[in-house]
């Protein structure tokens, strides 16, 4: 039942004749009360129950790793952007430090009391699932944000298909190494706690073994999504194996680089990564870096937060999900 005039004035603290002449948009009302009018009647369910709904500031909170990495950098940037696009949603952001599932299921837990929604960028593992599960049994919406984790209760994932990324620099390796002698090849990862990075390791070894089997993967580094930590695994690689090719499945682009360069091996080396930042455009550019597989942190955040809102509010919004996509020298995107 909707609800009174007089209740509406009474509430908004004005007068039963004010509130029918804003109802009915009608003149001689000041815009702030008609405002104020109005912000009452969909909160009391005026204009039915989505409105009341949509009048109700969401807050969402967004739990991702820290430091260096810097499409996290970015990711982080465009989450704000897209809040501030929006006038129904606050978002707070939390940072945790290495790739540590125990505190980062303590961060989710401290949050039960004050969240929304939550987007999480997750490791996959007991402590963090028991926690999710845990959130979703007390109402708050869960979706996870670039990697996707499992047997949990959330609402969806916002991401590429992992995997299929995996076998996309693949492809791009073997098409690259094509010549069918015996070639070495480096993996460096942050971490294969991350289901993401896990799904494009298994994605890129099966290409490989399936249709470039004289590539061998000789080394599997993880370097926590480190730049130095990925300088100084890269710089002893380089300096112990003959290595034609590198995949790099996370963060670290910079360090690996670096490696190449001081030894002189940045132009005879097929380097793979992810991600188009200002930093690794550079390494495209000057030859460094081969491809990149890029997803779009823009329209991840854009999605993640439609996707937190819409079931939040239970009103169905359309989907506009990121896709893979190849990025070469020659064809560079704005950012």
């Amino acid at each position: 039942m909707k609800s009174t005039v007089t209740q509406i004035a009474r509430e908004a603290g004005v007068s039963p004749a004010t509130v029918d002449r804003v109802l009915n948009n009608r003149e001689g009302v000041r815009a702030r009360t008609r405002d104020i009018v109005l912000e009452v009647a969909r909160s009391l369910g005026y204009f039915g129950p989505q409105a009341a709904r949509r009048s109700i500031v969401i807050r969402l909170d967004f739990v991702m790793p820290a430091g260096d990495n810097t499409f996290m950098s970015g990711l982080k940037r465009h989450l704000v952007e897209a809040v501030e696009q929006r006038g129904d949603v606050s978002v707070n952001l939390h940072l945790i430090e290495g790739f540590n599932p125990d505190k980062l299921a303590a961060k989710l837990l401290e949050l039960a009391d004050a969240s929304d929604g939550i987007g999480i960028v997750a490791l996959d593992h007991p402590t963090v699932r028991e926690a999710v599960n845990h959130l979703a049994d007390r109402g708050i919406k869960i979706a996870t944000l670039v990697s996707d984790i499992h047997n949990v209760s959330s609402i969806g994932y916002i991401g590429i298909d992992n995997r299929a990324a995996g076998r996309l620099a693949g492809q791009i390796l073997g098409r690259f190494l094509s010549v069918r002698s015996r070639r070495k090849v480096a993996v460096f990862a942050g971490s294969l706690a991350y289901r993401g990075h896990e799904e494009r390791e298994m994605g890129f070894r099966h290409i490989l073994s399936e249709d470039f089997p004289h590539l061998d993967i000789t080394r599997l580094l993880e370097v926590q999504d480190d730049r130095q930590r990925a300088y100084e695994e890269a710089k002893r690689v380089l300096a112990e194996e003959d290595i034609s090719g590198i995949y790099n499945i996370g963060s670290g682009n910079q360090g690996i680089a670096r490696a190449l360069k001081e030894t002189g091996r940045y132009k005879d080396i097929v380097f793979i990564g992810h991600d188009l930042t200002e930093p690794t455009k550079a390494l495209l550019l000057d030859g460094t870096m081969d491809a990149l597989i890029d997803q779009n942190p823009r329209v991840e955040a854009r999605e993640v937060i439609r996707l937190l809102v819409s079931e939040i509010r239970d009103i169905p919004e359309p989907e506009y999900l990121p896709r893979l996509q190849i990025v070469f020298r020659e064809n560079i995107p704005r950012q």
